[in-house]
């Protein structure tokens, strides 16, 4: 298999699940801000992970602005994010939303994995975009499941990651090898 893992990561959890995904694969893991699309084109199948940032795949431009030249490659994009993975199907329909303004490309497979937030760690714009999003869901008079939801996220403080959460994108990468 000719596969690379590239990743971008803002506090390390998609560094380590870019990790895990390598070992399970054996194949490359490279930091996005050190490939180039003329790299990214020397390989079948790209592994790229970004973090969740308000619906944002972080760094997914990469793949995003460049598909026309990716159009004959295997793609999975995996995510990061401290949403639980049984609420995915609200929150996925936004991030679809946000990074793929036309739909997600044929050739591309989404999944989600737990990241993680460790209050001690997040940048000060971080936050305070939690203090404001909580202050303003906090204030709503007949809050959604999904608005209450990230209330409890504001104040989530740990690292969710689980290395078992690769299974299901590293059977599908390994099934589309085995087809080619």
């Amino acid at each position: 298999m000719n596969a690379i893992v590239v990743y971008k990561t803002k506090y390390g959890s998609t560094k380590s699940y870019a990790e895990w995904i390598g070992e399970e694969l054996n194949c490359k893991v490279a930091d996005a801000r050190e490939v180039t699309i003329d790299e990214l084109e020397k390989y079948d199948t790209i592994i790229y992970g970004g973090g969740l940032y308000a619906e944002a795949i972080n760094g997914v431009s990469l793949i995003t602005k460049n598909i026309d030249k990716l159009k004959d490659k295997k793609i999975a994009i995996y995510t990061t994010g401290i949403t639980p993975l049984d609420c995915r199907d609200y929150y996925d329909k936004l991030v679809i939303e946000r990074n793929f303004k036309s739909g997600v490309p044929s050739q591309i497979k989404l999944f989600n994995f737990t990241g993680k937030m460790v209050m001690a760690e997040l940048s000060a714009v971080h936050r305070t975009a939690l203090k404001t999003l909580k202050k303003i869901m906090s204030s709503k008079k007949n809050p959604s499941e999904m608005e209450k939801l990230l209330v409890e996220l504001c104040d989530a403080d740990g690292d969710f990651s689980d290395r078992s959460q690769i299974a299901e994108l590293v059977s599908y990468i390994s099934a589309r090898a085995q087809a080619s």
